[in-house]
């Protein structure tokens, strides 16, 4: 059984995307919110979220790109897979800025609905499998936010004041103190040196020198980190943290 969440301010829409999901094979319980407010108010945890961009702004709650920002910025919880319903293209890029996995336009087409909604589904399930790999990372840049994924950062360098994330498909930086990412972050990222977090699932081990691999790069990890490593290490391991050699 998974959760899904409808908000849009306007009804016949919302009525349209329920009729569309209950012809899926899929069981699921269904709520829709008529606002972003109405959507942050309820603190049930939710799989699957249907959200309108063009959510008009109300005293209750932000527009629905705003809404999907605080969503991501949550610390706790779980993070919904998100599926914009907009009828502009121009929300395309910023949509996977917040973490969107994929967006519909509308008028939504119903074979284009059962193609996502089956991947979205998937998905869901992928991230009960392994929790860590649902997990996202918000940070803001000038007078914009940016989601990560966890699982696509090899790892996260500060310089300058400012943090750089080193990621599978490029870079990112922002301003932002790595303390602070390190606490946030402790459960599969590590702090191998003053100015760098390794993300533990991308680390592909370690020799008697102490050398760190994350991808092509050899990290070499500080004096007093040394001995805690192979711990933490180890115990990421334990905890089924995944794997990927494949890049």
């Amino acid at each position: 059984m998974i959760k899904i969440a409808i908000c849009d301010d306007e009804a016949p829409p919302r009525a349209y995307l329920a009729s569309l999901i209950r012809a899926q094979d899929c069981p699921c319980e269904i709520v829709e919110y008529a606002s972003a407010g109405n959507c942050l108010a309820d603190t049930q945890e939710i799989d699957l979220l249907f959200l309108d961009i063009e959510l008009a702004p109300d005293r209750s709650g932000p527009n629905g790109m705003a809404l999907a920002g605080q969503i991501r910025e949550r610390a706790t919880g779980i993070q919904p897979v998100i599926l914009f319903v907009t009828g502009y293209e121009r929300y395309v890029f910023v949509a996977f800025d917040v973490g969107a996995f994929q967006y519909l336009l509308k008028p939504v087409d119903e074979e284009k609905f059962a193609q996502v909604f089956a991947r979205a589904v998937e998905q869901i399930a992928a991230n009960r499998e392994n929790p860590q790999k649902g997990r996202v990372l918000t940070l803001q840049s000038a007078n914009t936010s940016k989601t990560v994924p966890l699982d696509s950062i090899y790892y996260i360098e500060s310089s300058n004041h400012k943090v750089e994330l080193h990621l599978k498909d490029g870079e990112f930086a922002c301003y932002a103190k790595i303390g602070d990412l390190e606490l946030e972050l402790q459960d599969q990222f590590f702090r191998i040196h003053k100015g760098y977090l390794v993300n533990l699932s991308c680390v592909a081990g370690y020799s008697k020198t102490e050398v760190i691999k994350t991808n092509t790069y050899c990290m070499y990890p500080a004096e007093s980190s040394r001995s805690q490593f192979p711990k933490i290490y180890i115990l990421s391991w334990l905890m089924e943290i995944p794997w990927n050699f494949t890049e």
